[in-house]
């Protein structure tokens, strides 16, 4: 069976100008890309490195009735914040997305204790990392609109409530051109007030993955990612974030991570093919017998972006997933149905 170590914490993963590889179970203490020496064949400042790195923050919660995720990301050439609810019972959904060309926020370099928001004229985001006392809190405010209901959020993730180990990992695509990965999976405790409906997410039925990214990544960047959570048959939480994309060398360090209880088990890469189209259904398989799964797609959603200087698109859709998980302890786990999310992404930037 697939094995991969989880080494001990180190404070970067740059060490003397050289990018790390391997995969941890503690965050770093501070992630600076940019102190990578000559990350490309030729001498380039410090700015042209810096337009180079993309960096975002990420998270997706649900319980029995409803899904939320949100994104605060930085491209360098944009920024962008994106929200979106939906309702599992009733099928609404609320989107809201805003893009800012250059300026605006930058992400932390740590998650011990730092935070990254984004405001303007009827809408608040806010992401506080803190690490330090096991805990990741999210702010979300937008006012209505004519198309829009209002919508309003403080959540907490309770990475201590299960001490569920989180998964963070340094990969290549070139020598010198690393991404980094944190993806913490835990309980989620708070409120939120949609169209005037006051809900309280109950941590012992509400489950959430953030997670933290910065990279080098190629100018023509295409990745696909598959993550679902939820409980099993004999009611423990489980869940996986699984993704492919261009790093080199995935055998040994990826960021494909399955959670069981509090038990983390790194996962082999895998392939996700679309063998009749991102709206039908997806096939995520590895070739060590331990990701068996399909995902078929119920909520298409598409958006993209171009300009002079980039272009994207970013299909993002909602689905149940089937099939058989297997942890590092041998245990199968049964996926029937489980709602999760499905991302293909391609940017050129």
């Amino acid at each position: 069976m697939y094995q991969r170590e989880l080494q001990h914490p180190k404070p970067s993963p740059v060490e003397h100008g050289i990018p790390l590889q391997g995969t941890w179970d503690q965050a770093f203490d501070d992630v600076d890309l940019l102190s990578v020496h000559h990350p490309y064949a030729w001498p380039i400042p410090k700015w042209m490195k810096d337009l180079r790195i993309k960096e975002w923050q990420s998270f997706i919660i649900q319980d029995e009735d409803f899904y939320l995720e949100a994104i605060l990301s930085n491209i360098k050439y944009y920024r962008l914040a994106q929200v979106f609810l939906y309702d599992k019972l009733t099928r609404e959904h609320l989107r809201f997305r805003k893009i800012i060309p250059f300026g605006g926020w930058r992400l932390p370099r740590e998650l011990s204790n730092s935070s990254i928001s984004s405001k303007s004229y009827g809408f608040f985001f806010r992401i506080h990392d803190w690490l330090d006392a096991d805990m990741v809190k999210v702010d979300l405010d937008i006012e209505s609109t004519r198309k829009r209901p209002s919508f309003t959020a403080h959540l907490e993730f309770d990475l201590a409530r299960e001490k569920t180990t989180p998964l963070v990992a340094s990969l290549l695509f070139a020598d010198r051109r690393p991404m980094y990965v944190y993806k913490g999976f835990g309980a989620v405790r708070g409120d939120m007030v949609y169209g005037g409906r006051h809900i309280s997410f109950n941590p012992d039925r509400t489950l959430g993955v953030f997670s933290d990214y910065k990279g080098y990544y190629p100018y023509r960047m295409q990745a696909k990612w598959c993550t679902a959570f939820g409980f099993d048959p004999e009611n423990r939480r489980y869940g996986f974030s699984i993704a492919e994309n261009q790093a080199r060398e995935t055998f040994q360090n990826n960021e494909n991570a399955l959670w069981l209880e509090e038990k983390l088990t790194p996962l082999p890469p895998v392939r996700i093919t679309m063998p009749r189209g991102v709206d039908s259904d997806w096939v995520i398989q590895d070739v060590e017998g331990m990701v068996d799964l399909t995902f078929s797609p119920k909520e298409p959603m598409r958006t993209a972006f171009s300009s002079i200087v980039t272009r994207s698109e970013y299909h993002t859709p909602l689905g149940y997933y089937n099939g058989v998980l297997v942890n590092s302890d041998g245990k199968e786990i049964q996926v029937r149905n489980l709602w999760g999310l499905g991302e293909k992404l391609y940017l050129r930037v």
